[in-house]
């Protein structure tokens, strides 16, 4: 039943990050956020990473997602027609399925991952005192990048969102 609830839990995850990119309604996008989070702390459940389930939740789902719907009801989105296709973002586009088609491909080539041997790895998540050492030495670059990634991914929800008349709004 492990493998199952795993793959159910990751295809899950990704139909609902694929509503977060394609839906024009921010609303949505943002409950979509909400689904693709619940389905990332289905995969920490069900990999046994309660903790990391739970602060998922509680964190993300529960305090960022809140803020980005506040965020996106104040200012009152609309979805607008799509913009006409500019040669830069075609490129990107293009660029961007080339690489997931590239990683994707070599995950195929390559076969799975190769599972670590857990019988000689120390359980350094077994307890909390430990796993917050971890967490606010080895790994607080990694957080803190992520924390300024939020704030500029907030700050891009409200400049995203706001309606410029014409050009003498923007100076």
């Amino acid at each position: 039943m492990g493998p199952f609830l795993f793959n159910l839990f990751a295809v899950f995850s990704v139909v609902c990050a694929a509503g977060v990119v394609l839906n024009k309604n921010a609303v949505n996008a943002a409950l979509c956020l909400l689904l693709s989070l619940v389905g990332v702390a289905g995969l920490f459940v069900s990999l046994e990473a309660y903790l990391l389930a739970f602060l998922l939740l509680l964190v993300y789902a529960g305090a960022i997602v809140a803020l980005f719907l506040f965020i996106v009801m104040l200012l009152d989105t609309k979805g607008d027609a799509r913009p006409t296709l500019h040669k830069l973002p075609l490129l990107a586009r293009v660029m961007a399925f080339a690489l997931v088609g590239a990683g994707v491909g070599s995950f195929v080539v390559r076969g799975q991952l190769e599972s670590p041997d857990l019988s000689r790895t120390p359980a350094l998540g077994a307890s909390l005192k430990l796993y917050a050492y971890q967490l606010f030495t080895t790994y607080l670059l990694p957080v803190q990048i992520l924390g300024f990634l939020l704030l500029v991914a907030m700050l891009g929800v409200i400049v995203l969102s706001k309606k410029f008349d014409g050009l003498d709004d923007i100076k």
